[in-house]
């Protein structure tokens, strides 16, 4: 810890609506024996798995921010959208039964996993015990079926708020423009590289974005986990960090920001495990107590184990790892074990 008792964000960030949702600052631990197993640089886990809301996670972070917006939009009604076993859809869930909103999660039968626990347990059970409406599509049938809900709703008269996949858009990415400063305020040395799973974008992007903001200087490594193509995760992130110029006026360009992504852990598809996941998730478990998940933070973990078994992380003294969550849906995977 620094000398300062409490986190204060940067102006920039403090202006924004936010509304109070997680537990802050989340854990930021020292791994020593599987650094010690790593030979590597000394690594740290920033616990955003301990964010709060039913299982915590990094989306809590912005629905912080995309809460406040749908309040000062007058909106009752939160529409969110995943796939089956969507961590973004339970911690919206939860969320939303935290502040008595409506909460209508949209998930598409995206992975190709039919096994009655993937369908079911997990964050689907979660969903459920959240009290949040549920509606389940195959991807062919999602557009169709989303605006025949949306028209429902406003047949109903509810005043809805949707929030993207992931909750990842110019709004939703301020919670990780937020968590940054945090993990520069917290950290007893000198943050010069962070590794995470990068997905919908606005986990990256939000770091990137606040890392120009506040000239940092830190290098941010995505472990690409959802898309076949990591060029469409490279834009995605640049769509995301021109609406976080346009709107917030605090990074002069975002032309020349680094945007560094690894494809070698994706695997076969996203949501399906990897040999390299489920061994880092054992390695993580057996060496330090921690659980990861085998779609999102798992795939991140071994990125992180292999590039410091690589030696393409000899250069840091230190190595941050960023735990997005998703160990809800463990159970869910219990047929992979």
């Amino acid at each position: 810890m620094t000398a300062a008792n409490t986190f204060n964000a940067p102006d920039w960030l403090a202006a924004q609506p936010i509304v109070p949702l997680g537990h802050w600052p989340t854990p930021l631990e020292p791994l020593p024996r599987l650094s010690a197993e790593l030979g590597g640089p000394k690594i740290w886990v920033k616990r955003d798995d301990c964010s709060g809301l039913a299982t915590g996670g990094n989306k809590t972070r912005k629905l912080e921010y995309l809460i406040a917006d749908a309040q000062q939009h007058g909106a009752d009604t939160i529409v969110s959208y995943g796939a089956v076993q969507s961590n973004h859809a339970r911690q919206t869930a939860a969320a939303c039964a935290k502040l008595g909103m409506e909460c209508h999660l949209l998930l598409s039968r995206r992975v190709d996993r039919s096994d009655q626990n993937y369908q079911h347990n997990g964050n689907m059970l979660f969903n459920h015990l959240l009290n949040a409406h549920i509606h389940t599509f195959e991807l062919d049938d999602f557009e169709e079926g989303r605006l025949h809900i949306l028209s429902s709703l406003e047949q109903q008269g509810k005043k809805v708020y949707q929030i993207p996949a992931g909750g990842s858009n110019a709004i939703g990415a301020l919670g990780y423009s937020r968590c940054i400063s945090e993990l520069m305020w917290q950290a007893p040395f000198t943050l010069t590289q962070i590794v995470h799973a990068s997905a919908s974008a606005g986990t990256q992007a939000g770091l990137v974005f606040g890392n120009a903001a506040q000239d940092y200087g830190v290098d941010i490594l995505g472990i690409n986990v959802f898309h076949p193509d990591p060029d469409t995760l490279k834009q995605r992130i640049t769509g995301l960090l021109r609406s976080m110029q346009d709107r917030f006026d605090v990074v002069q360009s975002i032309e020349n920001l680094p945007i560094h992504i690894n494809h070698a852990y994706f695997g076969g598809a996203y949501g399906q495990p990897t040999q390299a996941g489920l061994d880092a998730i054992k390695m993580f478990a057996a060496l330090e107590g921690i659980l990861l998940d085998p779609v999102y933070s798992g795939k991140a973990a071994a990125g992180l184990i292999d590039q410091i078994t690589l030696g393409n992380f000899d250069n840091h003294e230190h190595v941050v790892f960023i735990h997005t969550g998703g160990t809800a849906s463990l159970s869910a995977y219990d047929s992979i074990w």
